[in-house]
């Protein structure tokens, strides 16, 4: 008899697959988790702890600004600090500050300062994730980089179904501040995995075939080679001994994949994650309608259970990210994001249906919460994917800054789209806006269409 395929077999060919979930990703996968839940959490709860102390509903848009506008400064400014001091330096940072944030309101039940409180959570929150991510795709193998991303979202999954829910049940509670208290135990705990994650100092923590040790080992072999035909050269005089210093210099400056003296705009802005960044731009304003909007939406149509939408978009993500190994590796990117692109054209469509032609209370309810599931399979593919092709298309010396400029998109067009939405729908009402978003998913295919690399 044959020898039997390993567990980690290609089923297709029988050859051993590389090593997918390491002890680091998993810390770095569950610690993500722990601050995309606190960040949905505050989110979704921040305006009904305001409102419980006499803050109005404008202040509370105010504050959610606040936020988001703390997380693009810090997404900015972590990106170099990513690439020059490390992920788990940023990271520690990014929960203390976070921490910071969620402990300040049990000091105080004046709303006020509460623009301090965002501000602080917003970039503790924007430094944590944009760190993790550049940390998760360290300790990937780069033939299952599509996949194991997939399945570092899964944190931002589970996250919006179980962080709002959680933080409106602690808001709800006597006294409210047990928000805060709950909140801070989850950030707490997502700190205490990142003392743990010490891949950079021992990078033999991570598989053989990580992009972070592999990547290593080769400018090692590549600095001993080098180091050796000096010495060789030594031999030969002082001239074309500090010759050979000069031309090793030069050569470990490009191995390294940078340049010495780089501008400010260089070490922020990476152009080679344009071509995953741009189509997000466009396509995240509609993710911000259904972030900020459908829940209003739905209840404004009467739907009874307007948050299910969530939760059921939350399951349906998570679905797609656990079977995305038989397809994000395996297929050009731009075969593969017509399909998530068209699921959310039909998502929005049922949406538009729910408000014109669905006059009835159950069939129209049930095709509401329906289109979350459809539209969980849009994102649950399409935000995995365009992440993947920002950083695959950069150098991994660069990964901090592509990661950055990925999710600084995102920011930009989620918080941007809460204005626009609001104006338009107040302008037309829903129907016309939920068509707006539709025109940005599909104009979203056309921009991946011509700035999709070729390979």
């Amino acid at each position: 008899m044959g020898k039997r395929a390993s567990k980690n077999d290609d089923s297709r060919g029988g050859s051993p697959r590389e090593q997918l979930w390491s002890t680091t990703f998993v810390l770095v996968v569950a610690s993500t988790l722990c601050c995309f839940m606190v960040g949905q959490g505050l989110n979704s709860s921040t305006s009904v702890y305001v409102a419980l102390y006499g803050g109005t509903a404008a202040y509370a848009g105010v504050l959610a600004a606040v936020f988001s506008g703390a997380a693009a400064v810090v997404r900015l400014l972590s990106g170099p600090l990513i690439d020059g001091r490390g992920r788990r330096i940023v990271m520690l940072f990014g929960f203390a500050v976070l921490i910071v944030g969620t402990v300040g309101p049990l000091f105080t039940h004046d709303v006020a300062p509460f623009v301090v409180f965002r501000i602080l959570q917003g970039a503790g929150f924007s430094a944590v994730t944009t760190a993790s991510a550049t940390a998760a795709a360290d300790a990937l193998p780069a033939s299952r980089m599509g996949e194991g991303i997939g399945y570092y979202g899964l944190g931002q999954a589970l996250s919006m179904s179980v962080g709002p829910a959680l933080a409106l049940a602690l808001v709800s509670t006597d006294p409210p501040e047990n928000l805060f208290v709950g909140v801070t135990a989850i950030a707490v705990v997502g700190l205490s995995m990142i003392f743990l994650c010490r891949y950079e100092k021992h990078p033999e923590m991570l598989p053989e075939e990580a992009v972070y040790r592999r990547r290593l080992e080769e400018g090692e072999s590549e600095a001993a080679r080098t180091g050796a035909a000096e010495a060789g050269k030594e031999s030969e005089g002082g001239k074309r001994a500090e010759a050979a210093e000069t031309t090793t210099s030069t050569a470990q400056s490009r191995m390294e994949g940078r340049p010495k003296r780089e501008s400010i705009a260089s070490r922020i802005f990476e152009k080679h994650a344009l071509p995953g960044t741009l189509p997000m731009i466009v396509l995240s304003p509609a993710f911000g309608f259904v972030i900020f909007f459908v829940g209003l939406y739905g209840a404004s149509l009467g739907v009874g259970n307007a948050g299910l939408f969530y939760t059921l978009s939350a399951v349906s993500m998570i679905l797609v990210r656990l079977k995305s190994g038989a397809f994000m590796d395996r297929f050009a990117p731009i075969v593969i994001l017509p399909v998530a692109l068209a699921c959310g054209l039909v998502a929005f469509a049922m949406l538009v249906a729910c408000g014109t032609v669905l006059d009835g209370a159950p069939v129209r309810d049930a095709v509401f919460n329906l289109s979350g599931i459809v539209y969980g399979f849009c994102i649950g593919i399409a935000l995995p994917l365009n992440q993947s092709v920002a950083v695959k298309n950069t150098p991994p010396e660069r990964w901090g800054a592509a990661n950055a400029l990925f999710q600084l998109a995102n920011d930009v067009g989620i918080g941007g789209a809460c204005v626009i939405w609001g104006i338009v729908n107040d302008c037309f009402g829903f129907p016309v806006t939920i068509c707006c978003a539709m025109c940005c998913i599909a104009a979203s295919y056309f921009v991946a269409r011509a700035v999709y690399p070729k390979e």
